[in-house]
């Protein structure tokens, strides 16, 4: 069971990291503003960076080996990583810029965000601190650190270089998208997934979990965000072993809404539900496609993203209202969601 005092840090806002010397007065002359960003970033979380190595489970022959990046959150070891990196494990080992090699063990995965939380039998780890994705803006420098290609500690340098992005993933039958997804041009390759993308103060705002590449993009990865919504995975993923999700039975996407309910609302834009699932608490509340949906239990939503953010286990079998506007109309129905199954 995790210590609750690191389950209030990673569900923190996270304040700003403190400065460092780096080096010598002289060692500060010598290199200009940009290379001391860099290496005072690297200087504070190469220690936090663990080179990961696992062993996959395989119904029959040989068992096979992979490896990827993770970070360190805690003191006494627990390790967020990439789920893709550990799917199928059954035991691995996290290695460090020190030297330093320790057993790892599973703690929970979260195949729909792409996360993983594992455990290192450590008692005394160097922890990342973890920052606020959402306050990125496109041009901001970030520092990428992990394994690629098993060169441990490895650092380059980018910029974000777009936001918003959408990131698709799968367990068992279900399809989800990782909303608000960090794209960036720092150069990540095979064994960075895991690893920390990081601001110029050395908090980490992204897990990298994607390249592009080539002949598709060259230059281009992707990092899942740390934010409200994947602190409150990671969290559930250290103390439970598993994020529930709730499931309503529809599909949607961001529309403008009309004049008349931007007059009503203040807001532009609601979600048009494309499908409903036969079966589903949607289809039993009278959700039909074609539907703007305003609010969920009076929270206003925009686009799918806030939906996602609402789809938590706080609210499986507890009846909540949802605000439509059906045929120049708004009307309010009531749905149970239920847990979603990934199987």
């Amino acid at each position: 069971m995790a210590d609750v005092r690191f389950i209030d840090l990673i569900l923190g806002d996270g304040e700003a990291a403190p400065s460092t010397d780096g080096g010598t007065a002289s060692d500060e002359e010598s290199l200009d503003a940009y290379s001391r960003v860099i290496t005072r970033v690297a200087d504070r979380l190469i220690p936090s960076v663990g080179n990961l190595r696992v062993t996959r489970r395989t119904w029959n022959g040989p068992e096979g080996q992979g490896g990827g990046s993770g970070v360190v959150i805690t003191p006494d070891g627990f390790i967020l990583t990439s789920a893709h990196v550990v799917a199928g494990s059954n035991r691995g080992s996290a290695s460090f810029a020190d030297g330093t090699e320790f057993g790892i063990e599973i703690v929970g995965t979260d195949p729909l965000s792409d996360l993983a939380v594992l455990r290192a039998t450590a008692a005394s780890l160097t922890p990342a601190q973890l920052g606020d994705a959402s306050r990125l803006k496109v041009g901001q420098l970030v520092v990428a650190i992990g394994n690629p290609l098993g060169f441990a500690g490895s650092v380059t340098a980018g910029v974000v270089s777009a936001l918003g992005r959408s990131l698709p993933t799968r367990a068992g039958s279900v399809t989800r998208l990782v909303e608000n997804v960090i794209q960036t041009d720092a150069a990540l390759h095979p064994g960075n997934s895991g690893g920390a993308l990081a601001d110029s103060s050395g908090r980490v705002i992204g897990i990298n979990t994607a390249v592009v590449g080539p002949g598709i993009g060259q230059g281009l990865g992707l990092a899942v965000p740390i934010n409200s919504t994947t602190r409150r995975i990671v969290a559930a993923l250290m103390t439970e072993g598993r994020f529930r999700r709730a499931y309503f039975g529809i599909a949607g996407g961001p529309r403008p809404l009309p004049p008349r309910v931007i007059r009503e609302t203040g807001r532009e834009h609601g979600v048009e539900v494309v499908q409903v699932v036969e079966g589903s608490p949607a289809a039993r509340s009278g959700i039909r496609p074609e539907d703007l949906l305003l609010d969920v239990d009076g929270i206003p939503v925009e686009g799918m993203d806030d939906l996602q953010r609402l789809m938590v286990g706080e609210i499986i079998g507890r009846t909540v209202p949802l605000r439509l506007y059906r045929e120049g109309r708004s009307l309010t129905v009531d749905l149970t969601p239920i847990e979603l199954s990934t199987t």
